[in-house]
């Protein structure tokens, strides 16, 4: 990826693990960082770790299973700081247990999240970056969905979590596919951890 220094990265998850690393090394590479979480409290010190790195940051409490929370970071993106050069579909919850002992709201919990919470995300995120590329030859652009090594194997007592991180291969897979289909600005990428 060619535009990092002064780039614009919008991470979900932002507050911790994989999403707090991103944001980190977006900010040594002088990105221009849109932090997104549910977590009000660990978002406000993530976002306060990087602003003492001198980060240029917005820090945005979210919830990536309500589309119109993504659909405001959307904007909120546009407004601040333009089009995004790379998206981190990246927030992730878990439930375990037998498949069949699953609750509807572990159900509805975990699919919101993990799987509709990507597809918020690329539903959002890739017509901006698509104008963007338009608009410029020389714009890159790339996403990447989180998923799970559970998306490309089945252990037991992972039901709901494994169906979403499979789902989510799925999308990434097509979104690639789809994105070849029209540009060669913008990619698509999924990770397995």
């Amino acid at each position: 990826m060619n535009q990092l220094q002064g780039g614009v990265a919008v991470i979900t998850g932002a507050a911790s693990g994989f999403g707090l690393e991103a944001c980190r090394i977006a900010a040594a590479r002088g990105m221009k960082i849109v932090m997104a979480d549910v977590q009000q409290q660990a978002l406000e010190a993530a976002a306060a770790e990087l602003e003492g790195r001198g980060a240029d940051l917005l820090a945005v409490q979210v919830d990536v299973a309500k589309a119109a929370e993504v659909e405001q970071l959307g904007e909120q993106t546009m407004t601040h700081y333009g089009a995004p050069h790379f998206v981190f579909n990246n927030a992730g919850v878990g439930a375990g247990g037998l498949i069949w002992e699953h609750t509807l709201h572990d159900w509805e919990w975990v699919v919101g999240v993990n799987l509709m919470g990507v597809a918020h995300g690329v539903r959002v995120f890739t017509p901006l970056m698509l104008a963007a590329a338009k608009a410029d030859p020389a714009w890159r652009g790339h996403i990447v969905n989180t998923a799970s090594m559970a998306g490309v194997i089945n252990a037991p007592n992972m039901g709901v979590y494994n169906v979403t991180k499979h789902a989510v291969v799925s999308l990434s897979e097509t979104l690639y596919q789809d994105l070849a289909l029209v540009t060669e600005q913008v990619h698509a990428h999924v990770l397995c951890p």
